[in-house]
């Protein structure tokens, strides 16, 4: 719609440009200029906090160098003769075998661990020979422990044994410069020490020579005292004391909070990381930019006033820029799953070659295929199989087509075909359908070759202009002859033809099929015999419910209740998934009928449960929109004899949105008695918080699709984390869909989600199946409740 303006009003609108243009630059420069100051304030500060981290970094280097130091220096007196002092029999004097181990008994061993450890205060002291062996008394656990910590000590044991020999040969050849300095650390005290980690915590470990070499002796035996003292305890507090590090703390992980920094500590010998040093740093730049916080915080506020000045005078360009915005969101074309053109981007093409066909003789040909057997699939491999084969059957699909035809997702698994410009029908069309077909008939690999689905697939085709010239027409035939294919047997394609139709499309017979169907339900219901009018009815097959169980995420994982999923097994098609029949159902205004017949099925089936079970039933938003909703639940209750706090109503955020106030009545009324609410697939709408607290809602379910990212993507652990944190401030509930894999199921539970529900536990089932509630009805500890029929 064009609105042409008065000259008064393009006036005024020139005026109100000009007088935007003032504002904006207005506010343009006051933001700069505030801009400009804090951005001095926050590099100074950064600065300074920078340079005060980097000091304290050097301070806490300097320590742990000086630690290290400190063992070697320390050990390096029991090497210089303070052991053969204190315990003579530590002395190497040379001679037999006997008079060898007279000297150095396991006694003395253990004697001189001890003194290492309680003089010195060591966390742990071993004395070993060359080899490495023990050479004191231990119980069971020092010696387990030790040969745990063996293999990292053979490297510095090694370096001492060879400066200690080198101190020795030193005047038979000339020394490498590895040998000259542990040469020097022989001469000096013998002593070395390295910083490590032990038992994934870092570590100084000392070594040194606690006897000497002797001439006499034909075979030197070396003798080694090893010290190991821990710095993730109390050496890191007295650190931590010292240095002023405050709430220091190991890890072996970077790991640090938002106000906390982390200082690698890596090891002496070879480099290698071995943790991390956490601590909240004394940071003086974020004092100083606190104490100019007030100032920027008035400076601020007077850049908001003229903000809102602005905002006024601009608030029509921002209702364009709002409805650009909408624009821009509904502008996108193509499918997430497969990269395919989607709904909308197919019926711009289609528009297109209708448009172009008008005046030429080029035929063109448009299609829909439908997978036949997809949703067996997806119930019985999952969503994550589901997807794989629609992207498997999409790339096999554009394998077959021409550079100029379009591929299109139309969603499910329901694809479109726009077939450009050729001129030999009886050839073209035929070679084409007949290769998908055959294509979709092979079999797919799913889950890195786990599963192989066989599943096929139909096509109804219509040839353009021959069908007609409208869209709506054309797809319809379309329609029309891919019901028709699927009625011939499926795995093969049909061209429309007049005869096909007789005023009827494939979505008009479902719907007169599914009204049977309820009618027959609602016959065979009611009291009284009616056989006759049964009879008399066509067979379309009948509705079933099937349960999928929900579990506590805690030990043990009981079953806490169940959700109650209609099933269509038609006569004709096989068992029918919602998605191919409640479409049709709100169309034809079926749905009220369907979702009562669900709920007095479920209400009747969860009366023979445990009393601390529920049973969850999926509402429509045709539904809440019905005054007298409540009052027809409360009436399906009475009946059954099932407790009003034992059933929860599954609503979705759309329902919410449509009509506030008729909701809000009717779900205030159902809270009034005990029913409880749920709120399904919660973050993947309009995910409005505002809903949780109006509508009173009892418990929250976390979509699959941020389930399904858990150990693969960031994002859906973050945003799973926020849920469950809100909704147990809230004190809500949470139950997650899609649990396929124990990590999933742990990861929740550690979370803190209240019930768990997936396939990992159990897929939709019939009541028959349901095998969670049937050890205590098998054991007499249910009773039917009055009114409930089995």
């Amino acid at each position: 719609m064009h609105i042409v303006l008065p000259s008064s009003s393009n006036t005024f609108q020139k005026s109100w440009i000009a007088s935007g243009r003032i504002l904006f630059l207005i506010a343009v420069s006051g933001l700069g200029a505030i801009g400009l100051v804090v951005l001095s304030a926050l590099w100074a500060g950064t600065e300074s906090d920078a340079a005060a981290l980097d000091r304290q970094r050097q301070l806490v280097n300097a320590r742990l160098r000086e630690q290290v130091d400190e063992v070697a220096h320390v050990i390096g007196q029991f090497g210089n003769g303070y052991l053969t002092r204190v315990y003579p029999a530590a002395r190497s004097t040379g001679g037999s075998s006997s008079s060898l181990d007279a000297v150095l008994s396991a006694a003395v061993g253990s004697a001189i661990s001890q003194t290492a450890m309680s003089a010195f205060g060591y966390d742990q002291a071993f004395v070993v020979d060359e080899k490495a062996q023990l050479l004191m008394l231990a119980d069971a656990q020092t010696e387990k422990r030790y040969r745990w910590m063996k293999p990292l000590f053979l490297p510095l044991l090694q370096d001492a044994r060879l400066g200690v020999r080198q101190g020795t040969v030193s005047n038979e050849r000339t020394p490498s410069s590895m040998e000259s300095r542990l040469a020097n650390a022989a001469r000096s005290n013998r002593a070395l020490a390295n910083l490590m980690r032990l038992e994934g915590r870092p570590t100084i470990v000392g070594i040194v020579a606690i006897n000497e070499a002797t001439e006499r002796q034909s075979q030197p035996t070396r003798q080694f005292l090893i010290v190991v003292r821990f710095i993730d305890g109390a050496a890191l507090d007295e650190l931590s004391r010292q240095q002023g590090l405050n709430g220091a703390r190991f890890a072996r992980t970077a790991d640090a909070d938002e106000n906390e920094v982390a200082f690698q500590i890596d090891a002496t010998a070879n480099g290698e990381p071995i943790g991390f040093i956490v601590w909240r740093p004394d940071l003086p730049g974020s004092r100083v930019i606190g104490r100019l916080m007030p100032a920027l915080s008035i400076a601020a506020l007077v850049i908001a006033i003229l903000f809102s000045v602005l905002l006024v005078r601009l608030r029509s360009s921002l209702g364009e820029l709002k409805k650009s915005e909408l624009h821009a969101r509904q502008l996108a074309l193509h499918d997430v799953l497969t990269n395919l053109p989607n709904r909308a981007l197919f019926a711009i093409r289609f528009d297109e070659c209708l448009a172009e066909t008008q005046n030429s003789a080029e035929r063109s040909a448009v299609a829909l295929l439908d997978l036949d057997r997809f949703k067996a699939v997806n119930d019985t491999f999952g969503h994550a199989a589901g997807d794989e084969l629609i992207r498997m059957a999409a790339e096999r699909i554009r394998s077959l087509l021409r550079p100029g035809d379009t591929l299109a997702r139309l969603g499910g698994d329901e694809f479109a075909l726009l077939l450009r410009d050729f001129k030999d029908q009886d050839h073209v069309l035929p070679a084409i359908c007949d290769a998908i077909v055959a294509e979709l008939g092979k079999p797919f690999p799913l889950l890195r070759g786990e599963a192989v689905a066989r599943v096929g697939g139909s096509i109804g085709v219509t040839v353009v202009p021959d069908a007609g010239r409208n869209a709506d027409d054309i797809m319809r035939y379309a329609d029309v002859a891919l019901y028709e294919a699927k009625m011939g047997g499926r795995g093969q394609w049909r061209l429309y033809s007049p005869s096909m139709d007789g005023g009827r499309n494939a979505r008009d017979i479902l719907k007169n099929e599914l009204r049977e169907v309820l009618a027959k339900g609602a016959i065979s219901s009611a009291d009284g015999p009616q056989s006759d009018p049964i009879e008399d009815r066509p067979d379309f097959g009948s509705l079933e419910v099937y349960y999928q169980s929900v579990h506590r995420a805690e030990a043990g994982y009981a079953a806490s209740g169940a959700e109650a999923l209609v099933r269509w097994r038609h006569s004709q098609r096989g068992l029918l998934t919602p998605a191919s029949f409640i479409p049709v159902a709100e169309e034809g205004g079926l749905i009220d009928a369907l979702g009562f017949w669900v709920l007095r099925e479920a209400c009747r089936a969860a009366c023979k449960w445990p009393e601390d079970t529920f049973v969850a039933v999926n509402v429509s938003p045709a539904q809440l929109r019905r005054p007298n909703f409540a009052e027809e639940v409360f009436t399906v209750l009475q009946e059954t004899g099932l407790p009003p706090s034992r059933l929860e109503l599954e609503l979705t955020e759309s329902s919410l949105i449509e009509d506030n106030s008729d909701v809000y009545t009717v779900l205030k009324s159902l809270r009034s008695r005990g029913v409880q609410v749920s709120l399904d697939d919660f973050g993947t709408g309009f995910s409005c918080l505002s809903h949780l607290l109006r509508f009173d809602i009892d418990r929250i379910k976390i979509d699959r699709s941020f389930v399904s990212q858990l150990g693969t993507k960031a994002n859906g652990a973050a945003i799973i984390g926020a849920i469950v944190a809100l909704s147990r401030n809230l004190g809500i509930s949470t139950t997650a869909e899609g649990v396929e894999t124990e990590y999933q199921r742990d990861f929740l539970a550690a979370l803190g989600c209240i019930d768990l529900q997936g396939y990992l536990f159990s897929k939709p089932v019939p009541l028959g199946d349901l095998d969670i509630f049937r050890i205590a009805e098998s054991a007499g500890l249910l009773t039917t409740a009055p009114g409930a029929v089995g």
